[in-house]
């Protein structure tokens, strides 16, 4: 009875400290309180970010995690509540909490893209609907991640295919904090890119694109040319940072 009441008080201390840390990190992104101006000031932020941070760790529904979260003694809203509010926070906060959690100096940086599936309705409702079955429904997701912490510092998720390029500026003017490098794919590879990183005193780490035979028309490749002089192979192998990044996700998922 005792090594049980041990092992209790040890998780229930581990449960404080989870609380704490997740109270100061939403105070260091300057958050708010509350996630509404109106209505019964019931729950705080801090509560949902819990529950949300339990369901995802533990792959639970809103119900069980709300069973339990009040079973554990922390106090925790309804599950038609959590849904509401999960469907209603904005993507600009949860970048505010991603800049959060990076340090104040990033070193190297690496951007990529990748696809990611959904879970797919059941065949009888495409019957219904008239539907082929399966149907793809694409989602990409677009992440800069610091090589060192393996944090990531900037999303875009999209409902369409696109290419990756189309993200790269995105990702780049949302970093919490800039960076002396950032690694890519050839993907990237594109003279505008280079400048852009120029422009910003960010050294692009990106290898050349082959184009074979094909001539293609180049009216300003000056930044890129230099991008390829100072091209360094081990500087580029850390890119493989993000790629265990969308391993981690996709494993979640499934």
């Amino acid at each position: 009875m005792a090594e049980w009441g041990g092992g209790v008080t040890h998780h229930m201390t581990k449960e404080v400290k989870l609380i704490k840390k997740v109270k100061r990190l939403i105070r260091r992104a300057g958050l708010p309180r509350w996630l509404h101006h109106y209505g019964p000031k019931t729950y705080e932020f801090w509560h949902h970010a819990i529950a949300y941070l339990v369901k995802q760790e533990c792959k639970l529904g809103y119900r069980r995690v709300t069973r339990l979260l009040r079973w554990l003694g922390i106090k925790c809203p309804c599950p038609s509540a959590l849904c509401t509010s999960f469907n209603k926070i904005p993507l600009p906060l949860w970048q505010m909490l991603l800049a959060a959690t990076s340090s104040s100096k990033i070193n190297l940086a690496a951007i990529d893209a990748s696809g990611l599936s959904r879970p797919l309705p059941s065949p009888y409702y495409y019957r219904r609907i008239d539907k082929p079955y399966p149907v793809e429904i694409p989602l990409k997701i677009s992440l800069a991640v610091d090589t060192r912490t393996k944090k990531i510092l900037a999303l875009r998720l999209r409902s369409r295919n696109a290419h990756d390029i189309r993200d790269f500026k995105y990702l780049i003017k949302r970093l919490p904090h800039k960076p002396n490098k950032i690694v890519a794919d050839k993907g990237y590879d594109a003279n505008w890119v280079h400048k852009l990183c120029y422009s910003l005193s960010i050294l692009a780490v990106i290898p050349a694109r082959d184009y074979g035979s094909r001539k293609i028309p180049r009216y300003d490749t000056k930044y890129r040319k230099r991008g390829m002089k100072l091209f360094r192979k081990r500087t580029y192998n850390r890119r493989e940072i993000i790629d265990c990044n969308f391993c981690f996700q996709k494993k979640v998922r499934s």
